[in-house]
């Protein structure tokens, strides 16, 4: 299978980033193809922790080209600095990094207008990294590209169009551009190396019959138009939003949605099976809830599979990756959401207000009390955890063709007859 897609299939902070690490040994090409450095991907190549925000999972594999294209939005500051962290573990990106010369931007201009729209009565939860901005100027067609980082004149034709539709949201806060065209010149030149036409490098590769990865960020439910709106992220998390993301058609052979056994969410909006009690709290510490990119604590709640069944469906999910497997050890008999009082319809309600007022049912699953994260085979698992993972699959009626069990890559693991990628 040439090319392969790992997506979110919840709120995100699914685990996505651990499952692209242990996938991307026999990959390519890795491409990040939305979202910018509000992402967090923590994995442990060889057990040591690493965060990654705007760099692809890939990178952790020296043998795999990494791609950051044109559907992402990039702060270069943030993004200088980790390209600097992972280089300093021993990961030489040079030859291996390629950045789309038509990503977004994201400038200290994105930045104040984040926190100001945060600080107000209708914030959404972002993590204040300046991306659903940066994602409005490009539709608002004032952005600024990559491309623009490496012309002075560009640049600052680029700046004054933004500032002069911008500068009345901010006041006196308001950025010139003058304070921002010397720093912004000063990191593209140093970015200018890794710069290039991404959607031509893949195109090339798929000829070649190459084997591509593309790693999602966020989750389904906060697709922007799909998700819950308006308490979403700002670009399109599904399988659809790959090509348009990408640069260019493709279809994707093997899309493989990430869930956790349980579910998470951060930041504002509806979340039906939240526990607000002490199973809310146990998942929470169980499970190391807390951002990788902000440390918030994580709402914690059983999982959906009634929300879960519709994201598959309209994302053409060809098989599951249940994470997180390990934390349900700590309970006694376990709950899944299988749908909610009063709505008959298959899929969920558009509405914020209606999706807001939705109550769960739940039907209960005998758990198991046994550690489970030194598994690596499905069918040493208890064989109540082999149930409630079947059940999961027949409800939701895609098969499950990865397990985590825990954080290391050797805790993730193939049930019988799955594909390896």
């Amino acid at each position: 299978m040439p090319t392969t897609a790992i997506l979110g299939l919840q709120w995100g902070d699914e685990g996505k980033g651990k499952l692209v690490d242990s996938l991307c040994a026999d990959m390519d090409l890795c491409v990040r193809f939305q979202g910018g450095g509000n992402a967090g991907h923590t994995v442990y190549p060889e057990g040591k922790k690493i965060v990654l925000h705007h760099l692809p999972t890939g990178v952790l594999h020296k043998g795999c080209i990494n791609i950051m294209a044109q559907g992402m939005v990039i702060d270069p500051a943030r993004l200088l600095d980790e390209i600097h962290e992972v280089e300093a573990r021993g990961y030489a990106l040079k030859d291996r990094l390629l950045i789309s010369d038509r990503a977004a931007v994201t400038t200290p201009m994105h930045l104040s207008l984040d926190g100001l729209r945060e600080a107000g009565a209708d914030k959404v939860g972002t993590t204040k990294r300046g991306i659903g901005p940066t994602y409005s100027d490009r539709y608002d067609r004032i952005g600024v590209r990559m491309a623009d980082l490496l012309d002075k004149e560009a640049l600052a034709e680029a700046l004054q169009r933004a500032i002069a539709v911008r500068a009345c949201q901010m006041g006196d806060s308001a950025p010139t551009v003058q304070s921002m065209i010397g720093p912004l010149l000063e990191m593209g030149n140093r970015l200018k190396p890794y710069v290039a036409d991404t959607a031509l490098t893949q195109s090339e590769a798929i000829k070649e019959k190459q084997r591509i990865l593309f790693e999602g960020a966020q989750g389904a439910m906060l697709d922007v138009i799909q998700g819950t709106y308006p308490f979403v992220t700002s670009s399109h998390t599904l399988a659809s939003g790959i090509p348009a993301g990408a640069g260019l058609y493709l279809g994707v052979d093997d899309i493989i949605g990430v869930s956790k056994a349980y579910c998470t969410r951060v930041g504002e909006g509806p979340f039906p099976t939240e526990l607000n009690d002490a199973s809310g709290e146990a998942l929470r510490q169980k499970g190391g809830e807390f951002g990788a990119t902000t440390g918030r604590p994580r709402r914690c709640g059983w999982i959906d599979l009634f929300a879960l069944r519709y994201v598959c469906r309209i994302s053409g999910v060809t098989r599951l990756a249940i994470t997180k497997l390990d934390v349900l050890s700590a309970f006694g008999d376990l709950k899944v959401g299988v749908g909610y009082e009063g709505w008959n319809q298959p899929g969920l309600p558009a509405d914020i207000r209606r999706f807001s007022a939705l109550k769960p049912v739940y039907k209960t699953l005998p758990g198991w009390k046994e550690d489970i994260s030194k598994v690596r085979g499905a069918g040493d698992l208890p064989k109540t955890t082999r149930e409630y993972l079947r059940f999961l699959e027949e409800f939701v009626g895609v098969p499950i063709g990865i397990i985590s069990v825990g954080p290391e890559r050797e805790a993730s693991f193939f049930t019988a007859g799955a594909p390896k990628g």
